[in-house]
């Protein structure tokens, strides 16, 4: 008999269900994200004792979420991927005159964009959290404020970070509203590009996470 986790998992809803989950996870983590990165205009007391609870009082919270983000970027890849080639062996062959019914730009740059978002998770943990790659002067362990402003001062670090937003901007605005659709939570709607809840989640991850190394380059931070 066939377990019933992999049954769901071969199952093209039960990898949509997974994506969808996943994704809303991802969100929850972007949207506390933020709001311990703004702390950077704060100035270095208010950036670094937020980080300093983290590693300290708060390690083991901190713990549990890196856990459970991992997991979650590790499902939505593996779900991605699988429904990839799925639609790939179904229609090895795409539309010569194919003109997308009820789509957007966000949504038809999905693919491309998770791997670019990917890519950047990756440079992302080199860079800020071990360390490892840290162009702009020298990595300080503990010291968030100056490690972001090192950084963001190299014009090519904060153009990449800047970008990649805006990439994962759209990601979101039509990952937003896939998950919820998949998940059941709206339903059928007369306007189907009319996605203001997902529109809002899009423009303050995009903004907020651009205002950092914006912020640095402008002069309003460090």
């Amino acid at each position: 008999m066939t377990n019933p986790v992999m049954r769901f998992w071969r199952s093209t809803i039960g990898r949509k269900a997974v994506m969808a989950v996943t994704g809303i996870i991802g969100i929850g983590f972007l949207l506390a994200h933020i709001t311990g990165n703004l702390l950077v205009f704060k100035g270095p007391d208010a950036i670094n004792s937020y980080s300093h609870f983290l590693h300290g009082p708060g390690a083991e919270l901190l713990w549990i979420a890196r856990v459970v983000l991992i997991l979650a970027v590790i499902l939505h890849v593996a779900a991605a991927y699988s429904l990839t080639q799925q639609s790939h062996a179904a229609r090895p062959v795409g539309y010569s005159m194919r003109k997308p019914q009820v789509s957007t730009f966000a949504s038809r740059t999905m693919r491309w964009g998770g791997l670019l978002i990917l890519i950047f998770i990756i440079f992302h943990i080199l860079h800020f959290t071990t360390g490892t790659f840290h162009p702009g002067g020298d990595y300080v362990e503990g010291d968030v404020y100056i490690n972001v402003v090192h950084a963001f001062h190299v014009w090519w670090v904060a153009a990449f970070y800047m970008f990649t937003m805006i990439v994962l901007g759209f990601h979101l605005y039509h990952g937003a509203w896939s998950s919820a659709r998949t998940l059941s939570i709206i339903g059928d709607s007369p306007q189907p590009l009319h996605r203001r809840l997902a529109m809002i989640i899009a423009v303050v991850v995009w903004l907020g996470f651009t205002l950092v190394p914006l912020g640095v380059l402008l002069g309003w931070v460090g």
